[in-house]
């Protein structure tokens, strides 16, 4: 598998509507209805690798490598396809959701990860994506969160959440979640409709703001949930709800419960890492199905989470 940088190409779709653009690289013909599906949630952290804080603090230090970011995250990308359908850390994805997908930015190597990573697992895409201002500076952030890299002030490209499918998608929404004070951190999520079991099932994926409160984040949860429509419908919601404490992480499982929500995930589970420390960012929660099996798709070092996968069914009738 090859894992030579490309520039971002000219075939790259404009958006269909505002801040939400569409690919599609899967194969002709209509796919055989699946008896179950594999969903995965994965924050791509861009493609750029899994040192987080070293990374950030090698950057501080004037010890960065600019000309290799290209070369870095088209072989991460690779990985990623890799990991997603060979079968050794997880089984094969048939619907994948990313958060941190970058299109074009400096610090993903100018890379189209989203449609890049579709391109190489035969996958259609729907990707919803904020601008990146370019009059306003970034407001000052809480310290332990102060090492990812910045997309650049006035830069082309975007970051932006993604919907990867080998089933056609329908209903495809884009969905801004209650956020303040920093143009630079907009909360999305975007969510589809996919043909299973003879039903629609709902697929919701969201990045939910690491800076906020847990009342803060609980309410983008909810916000969220209302662009479900019927409450009997099949859903998954997945995505990184970013609990980075115990109180977080409980509160969110907590208020999802209460909402008809289950997850096979036991509240603790380590999705993110950074060095010795583990902590439960990324979640899956379904209504109205059931959960086969699931895991975490650990050894993986294209970014500083983990994928988290769950294969489901329809409960009985």
């Amino acid at each position: 598998m090859s894992t030579t940088a490309e520039p971002l190409r000219d075939d790259s779709p404009a958006p269909t509507e505002a801040g939400l653009e569409r690919g599609d690289f899967a194969p002709p013909g209509a796919p055989l209805p699946p008896a179950s599906l594999v969903v995965a949630t994965y924050n791509i952290r861009y493609a750029v690798g899994h040192r987080l804080i070293s990374g950030g603090l090698m950057r501080r230090a004037g010890l960065s490598f600019p000309g290799r970011r290209p070369t870095l995250v088209a072989r991460n990308i690779a990985k990623a396809a890799l990991a997603f359908t060979d079968g050794r850390r997880m089984p094969r994805a048939d619907l994948i959701a990313l958060q941190e997908a970058d299109r074009g930015t400096v610090r993903g190597g100018r890379q189209h990860v989203a449609r890049e990573l579709s391109r190489r697992l035969g996958m259609s895409y729907v990707r919803a994506f904020a601008p990146t201002p370019a009059d306003e500076e970034p407001k000052a952030r809480q310290w332990y969160l102060d090492f990812e890299e910045r997309i650049r002030k006035g830069e082309e490209g975007d970051t932006g959440v993604a919907l990867l499918s080998r089933l056609p998608l329908s209903g495809v929404q884009r969905v801004e979640l209650p956020w303040a004070e920093c143009a630079w951190r907009p909360r999305l999520a975007v969510a589809a409709g996919v043909a299973f079991a003879g039903r629609s099932l709902q697929v919701l994926n969201a990045h939910v703001d690491p800076h906020a409160g847990v009342e803060e984040q609980l309410a983008q949860l909810r916000a969220l949930l209302t662009h479900v429509g019927d409450e009997g419908a099949m859903t998954v919601l997945l995505g990184d709800f970013n609990t980075l404490s115990r109180r977080s992480c409980v509160a969110a499982r907590a208020m999802l419960e209460s909402l008809g929500y289950e997850t096979p995930l036991p509240t603790g589970t380590g999705t993110w890492r950074a060095g010795p420390l583990r902590l439960h960012a990324d979640w899956i929660f379904v209504r109205a199905l059931r959960v086969r099996r699931w895991g975490v798709a650990r050894g993986l070092r294209v970014s500083d989470h983990w994928p988290v996968w769950a294969e489901i069914e329809p409960t009985s009738e």
